[in-house]
């Protein structure tokens, strides 16, 4: 009898723990992706005022996602020693930190791109925490669900910034846009659950970096890929004839697609979790075929090109996060800062790299290069996951 009162009490507990969770992982992770979503939101104003082109926001872009991928191992050995809710509440205030900086301090492209780098460490803290903090607090159950509900966050974030062009920096300034964003990103910290009791540690031995490192590799080409559309879907659709309403309404589309993407997409990863990466290889598929689309002239190219390319092959990251925390329990944040820091990566090199073809060659090539190199990702993500079977059955 004692033990029969006593479960509904723990399922209770574990239920609001892993609300708790979820609700502190989304708002931080929002909190931490802001800013360098904020400037690109407001690039317009923003270029104005200090006196840069769209090639400028193009460097800072890549030099914050620079400066992620460089953080992201030694962040995720800091939410090892410390625990999720300590470095979460670091990377929120220097999110903060780094957003009311850049309202006071930004003079010049180069100081702004100085202080976004800040950002770009308070980005790698807090996404890792955040994955620490599913993972440990969460129900193995419900993992899938939750985190791509907390990577569904990064579309709001894009969402967030286009908003804030009429609201605040059309009306009050692009200046107090940052501030406010800043007050608010603060604000999450009271948000972060604590480091209280977890949830019983799964035993299943660690596994070789080397599967990892694959995966990330994957993760670089898919990232540069679904980053080139958010960075020139407009302007090529521009160059083709579209007016610039309906190529940015198309990219909007698309931004809430991939969100419900990413949420639909854990919802079935509970139901389906020793599959994802084959999963994730349909998507990178499915968004290769989108990227090809839009090197077809006309707006039902460009609709179909953005919702399959940016809805789909967009669509996998909390799929992989939630499949390596899966086979790396007691150490979910150093195994995810392995093949986070291959999307930061191919954050940093993508629009570079791809706007030189752009350049050189056109858009269409772009857009077929980028294809390609999604089509390679599926392909890394399968071999990944061979090898992560093998070391499993060592």
């Amino acid at each position: 009898m004692h033990e029969l009162a006593k479960d509904p009490v723990e399922t209770g507990s574990t239920s609001a723990n892993a609300v708790r969770a979820t609700s502190g992982a989304l708002t931080t992770t929002i909190a931490v992706s802001i800013p360098v979503f904020l400037v690109g939101g407001l690039a317009v104003q923003v270029g104005d005022e200090l006196n840069f082109s769209p090639a400028g926001l193009g460097l800072a872009v890549s030099a914050y996602f620079g400066v992620s991928a460089l953080a992201s191992i030694p962040a995720g050995n800091l939410v090892e020693r410390y625990g999720s809710a300590k470095i979460a509440r670091i990377a929120i205030g220097l999110a903060g930190a780094s957003l009311i900086g850049i309202a006071f301090a930004a003079r010049s492209l180069w100081t702004l791109t100085a202080i976004l780098a800040l950002g770009a460490a308070a980005n790698a803290m807090g996404q890792l925490a955040s994955n620490t903090s599913l993972s440990r607090y969460t129900p193995k159950n419900r993992q899938g669900l939750t985190f791509g509900i907390k990577q569904a966050a990064i579309p709001v974030c894009t969402l967030l910034a286009g908003a804030a062009v009429p609201v605040l920096a059309l009306t009050v300034g692009w200046r107090w846009a940052f501030v406010l964003a800043g007050l608010l990103a603060g604000a999450a910290v009271l948000l972060v659950p604590g480091d209280g009791k977890r949830l019983p540690k799964n035993t299943r031995s660690g596994r070789s970096t080397g599967p990892l490192v694959v995966i990330g590799v994957a993760a670089t080409l898919a990232a540069a890929s679904a980053n080139a559309l958010g960075t020139f879907v407009v302007s090529s659709a521009v160059e083709r004839g579209i007016a610039p309403g309906p190529a940015g309404l198309a990219l909007t589309l698309g931004g809430a697609i991939c969100a419900l993407a990413r949420i639909v997409g854990g919802w079935q990863a509970d139901r389906h979790p020793d599959h994802q990466i084959g999963v994730i290889a349909a998507l990178l598929g499915t968004g290769a075929a989108g990227l090809a689309l839009l090197a077809v002239p006309g707006t039902p190219a460009l609709l179909a090109g953005v919702v399959l390319g940016f809805g789909f092959g967009w669509a996998w990251p909390g799929l992989m996060t939630f499949a390596v925390v899966r086979l790396h329990p007691q150490a979910p944040a150093a195994a995810t800062s392995i093949t986070q820091t291959g999307v930061y990566a191919g954050g940093c090199v993508g629009p570079i790299a791809l706007g030189a073809i752009a350049h050189g060659a056109g858009y269409p090539a772009m857009w077929f290069s980028a294809a390609a190199a999604m089509i390679g990702a599926a392909g890394l993500m399968v071999l990944g996951s061979r090898l992560i079977s093998r070391s499993g059955r060592r």
